[in-house]
């Protein structure tokens, strides 16, 4: 199964970027989006359910906020799951955060993990959020199952996953206890796949539209697809799709033995 993992940081603009022609062509048979900045009504057809080059088309579950033209996931499936779910937490169901596929005991999560702004105005929010999802994964993964968590986690872990690391300590998406909540994600029985195929610097998902920031690489690694440790046998690759344009974010992709 492969699956990508995008925000496209608005997806009526994605449209318009070609996001469908992208969709048609990527192979991917889960399709992970963040930050759709819309409800699903608000979209075209072909949008909604999209169909791939063979002529198959994508099922589709939008968890839309409920505050216009802000955050919000959604996900594409060529095989329709045995349901799709939101997390089931009004504070962040209410902005669409997650969303959730699944296949027998595999749990395929979209999450757009919520920045916590300038002077960690909303940090607290931010790490409220995180201990749901390990919460919600340490459950999943208790009760014999398996988790995939795709998304655009906000957060840069180490300093091979920006550019410039010093110069951004107490910035939103490097401060100390965002990190320090990756850490303990980590220890706590789970993996960075993209880290356990590549340890090299300069892999970024997300570069700044100012200053030519994609042109020179001066980018941030803010996306994951992470599995629990019981799983990471079944991942036969994971990757960056840095060549893919659009949005501010490129995608990434995983490719797992379901």
């Amino acid at each position: 199964m492969k699956i990508i993992s995008w925000n496209v940081n608005g997806i009526r603009a994605a449209e318009k970027k070609g996001f469908t022609e992208w969709i048609a062509t990527c192979g991917a048979d889960i399709v992970c989006i963040q930050e759709t900045k819309a409800h699903s009504e608000q979209l075209s057809d072909i949008v909604r359910t999209p169909v791939n080059a063979t002529g198959m088309r994508y099922s589709s579950f939008f968890a839309s906020a409920r505050r216009p033209g802000y955050s919000g996931t959604a996900m594409y499936a060529l095989k329709k799951p045995d349901s799709f779910d939101t997390l089931g937490i009004r504070a962040f169901d209410d902005e669409g955060r997650v969303s959730i596929a699944r296949y027998g005991k595999l749990a395929i999560i979209s999450a757009y993990f919520p920045n916590s702004q300038e002077g960690g105005a909303r940090l607290s929010y931010k790490l409220d959020f995180c201990r749901e999802i390990l919460t919600f994964c340490n459950a999943h993964v208790a009760q014999g199952g398996n988790i995939v968590l795709c998304g655009d986690y906000n957060i840069a872990h180490k300093p091979i996953d920006l550019a410039n690391p010093k110069a951004n300590e107490q910035n939103p998406g490097y401060l100390p206890e965002e990190r320090a909540w990756m850490d303990m994600f980590l220890e706590a029985g789970y993996c960075d796949t993209f880290r356990n195929f590549c340890k090299e610097p300069n892999q970024y998902t997300w570069w700044s539209y100012r200053f030519h920031a994609r042109e020179k690489n001066i980018g941030w690694r803010l996306d994951y697809a992470c599995v629990n440790a019981a799983f990471l046998s079944n991942v036969r690759s994971s990757t960056i799709l840095s060549s893919i344009t659009g949005s501010d974010h490129c995608p990434i992709a995983i490719e797992i033995d379901v």
